[in-house]
Parts: structure tokens; sequence; C-alpha cells
């Protein structure tokens, strides 16, 4: 099927779906969630596939974005089934009130209508944007790039199995099958038929999707994130947060990428910090860019290197990291002002006012004190997922979870009234 029948498919749809029970929607998930457990075998070889055709093109951090196990197709299930038993977030009355005029008003929650999302190469987004955007009444459009597209067709196939048991349309959720950049452009001129898209994936994609889109476009994910020590620190503390936010899955939008340090505590902390970091990992040490003061310290050491002037405004996804030593709480914000995505940075601090003064001052979509990046996430912020990190403003900020996938509307009740 072409794009433009999807399309054209997606917006005869989308009425009937918005117009869906909350039992309808719960069933369908339960048969979607049932399918995936019985096609496991199908979509595991579908990614082996994949993961061959990759060897030696991606890197080993990228290629475990791209991998699925057992387990990851088992979270799949779970999370649908997990969404199943959410209270519904489709005609929530948000707001209610009776105005001077004698009108009864009230803002009740709806649909967006078609939501299309272009990612790359994490494959089980494919079911969790399914199964968000059938539970708030939305159709699917999925466009991902060929790198993971047979992982997801396999996911797709096994997802409509499911919908058509449950008596539900099978075009609520559709995969591209056009692989090229043609496909993601249909997708971002397709003004009257995309009601909103959601980008997910590298800075290249980001931007282009900003630049170019004529349809509604969220900005996601590009994550330059920082965790900034402060010279009143836990040491154990901040070792602790740095290794889970860089190390424990560096390739994801909320991974660290940049250390700031505070000039006090950095001739005690760096030894420490290159101990824990990469002399004691046998596997995966991590490749530190430093600053002319941080060099000063750790220079002539193994996996130490000058930073680069753009090593600052790079999002590494992998196991390297940028260290910048600082004068203080304002200079660390400063700095992450001028490079920052907006996506999660970190304050490592036992001092109140300091960890006051940065989450005044650091205006990112996620603000941490004493806790890693790595959080960023709608399961871990209690949505029961999500569709993608927004790193602006309109209309959603940060995790995407079920409600962000919602508009509302005003209900108003007169009684022959006029102005």
């Amino acid at each position: 099927m072409t794009t433009a029948e999807i399309l054209e498919n997606a917006g005869r749809i989308k009425n009937t779906v918005a117009l869906m029970s909350t039992e309808q929607k719960n069933a369908a998930l339960i048969k979607m969630a049932e399918a995936i457990d019985e096609e496991k075998d199908a979509i595991l070889r579908a990614n082996s596939v994949d993961l061959s055709n990759m060897q030696g093109i991606m890197s080993d951090v990228m290629l475990d974005r791209l991998t699925l196990t057992e387990q990851r197709i088992r979270s799949m299930a779970e999370n649908m089934r997990a969404l199943a038993k959410v209270p519904d977030p489709i005609g929530v009355t948000l707001d209610e009130y009776e105005t001077c005029s004698g009108l009864r008003i009230k803002k009740v929650s709806v649909p967006i209508g078609v939501i299309a999302l272009i990612y790359e190469c994490r494959p089980n987004v494919t079911a969790d944007a399914a199964a968000m955007t059938l539970k708030t009444g939305n159709v699917c459009i999925l466009k991902i790039g060929k790198e993971a597209y047979g992982s997801a067709r396999a996911i797709v196939s096994a997802m409509r199995k499911g919908l058509k048991r449950a008596g539900v349309s099978q075009n609520v959720l559709n995969l591209i099958e056009d692989t090229s950049r043609n496909a993601a452009n249909e997708l971002m001129a397709a003004v009257g038929y995309v009601d909103l898209l959601i980008p997910r994936g590298g800075k290249g994609l980001i931007d282009a999707c900003v630049k170019n889109a004529k349809v509604p476009c969220i900005q996601t994910g590009t994550g330059i994130c920082h965790v900034y020590v402060d010279e009143y620190a836990d040491i154990e503390k901040a070792l602790n947060i740095i290794e889970n936010a860089k190390c424990s899955r560096p390739s994801v939008c909320n991974a660290m990428e940049v250390l700031l340090l505070h000039k006090n505590i950095a001739v005690r902390f760096l030894p420490v910090l290159y101990k824990r970091l990469v002399s004691d990992r046998k596997e995966n040490p991590v490749k530190l860019k430093l600053d002319n003061r941080s060099f000063e310290i750790l220079g002539g050491r193994h996996n130490c290197f000058s930073a680069e002037e753009n090593d600052f405004d790079t999002e590494f996804l992998d196991y390297v990291m940028a260290i910048k030593i600082v004068d203080s709480v304002k200079d660390a914000a400063l700095h992450i002002s001028a490079h920052s995505t907006g996506h999660s940075d970190c304050i490592v601090t036992e001092n109140e006012e300091n960890s006051k003064s940065f989450t005044r001052l650091v205006d990112s979509a996620a603000v941490y004190v004493n806790a890693s990046t790595r959080f960023t996430d709608g399961g871990e912020f209690g949505m029961c997922g999500e569709i993608g990190i927004s790193t602006q403003k309109l209309h959603a900020r940060g995790p995407m979870g079920l409600k962000e996938l919602t508009s509302y509307k005003y209900v108003i009740v007169g009684n022959g009234n006029v102005r």
C-alpha cells in the first residue's frame, strides 16, 4: 500500500476510532498483547535479519537499540495489558463552570486524530506508539528506518492480528512500506491528513522535521544531558549517578553526555571518577574529553583526550563523555543554557540553596537534584509509557504520555442565550 493510500484510509477511519468505547479499546489492547506473545518467534527471526544486515555498519551501542530479546518482547505485551487497566484519558471533564451570561461550559479531553511517528532503529517503539495511540482514540501511522523495518513489520503484523480478533479495523495501525526519505517528506507535507507528527531519532531527523514539516510537529529527543557536581556534593552519590547516567545505556536520549564540575572539588573528584569510569571498567571504559583545566589533572592517562570545540555540543550516544570545570552554580547553568538541548540536566549537591538556584536557572524539560537523568522516561514518571520526549514547550514538554496525546474541546450548554 502506498503512503498516499495509507493517509486516505487513516482520514476515513479517524472519527470511528475517536468514538470507540473504553471497553472496545481495552479489549483490543489485550488481543494485541496476546498476538505479540504468540508471534514472539517470528518477531525475533525478523529482528535477527535486521541485526545481521547492520553488523559492521552500526556501533555496538546502536545495535543494542536495534536488538529485541524475549524479555523486551514480553515487556511490549505487558505494557499493553497495563494500558488496558489505566483510566480512559478521553471524555474526561478537565474543567467545568458557569458564566455570568448563564452558559454552562465544559472543557473535555478528545483525541488528536491521526498521529504519525517517524523513528529510526528502535523497533520496540512500534508497540509503544501503537498501544498509546489506540488508548487515546487516535489513528497511528508509523515510518521507521530501513535498519529496523523487518522487525517493525513483524510487530505490526502481530498487532494487526490482535486488532482483527477484537473486531477493530486494522487501519487503526499503519506501517509505511517505503523506508526512503520520500515517505518521510510525504508525511511532513500531509496537511489535512496528519494532525500531529512526532519525529523520534537523531538530530538530523528531528531538525529535518522541524524545518520542513507543514503539519503540526513535536520537537523531541536529542539529549545533550548534563550532570553538574557541585562543591557540596556527596562524592559516592555523585559517582553512582554519573556511572548510571552515562553507562547504563549510553545510546538513549536521556543518557548523560557532559559532566560539569565545580573547581573546588575537581582535584579530589576527577581521579576517583577516572578509576570508576575507566580503570575499573573491564568492558566499555569511558573515553573522557577534557577541557583545559580538567586536562591538567587527568591529561596523559589512558582514554583521556583534550576536548575539541564541538564536544560540548555533541550527543555521543556512546561510552564517551565531555568534562568541563566551572566556577559556580551560575556558571554551570550558563554553560547548560548555551549547550543543552533542553532535555534533562542534573545537579548533585547537599546544599539546598545551590539546588534551588540550579532548578530555577536551568530551563530544561526535566531538571534533577541528586538523581540520574536516565529517569526521564514515561514509564519511570508513572505514565504507563511514552511516545517520545518533547524538548519544546508547546503543546507538550518532557515525556509524552497518554494525556499528551489528547487535545480538548469546549462543550457549551445554554437555554436560548444570545449575545
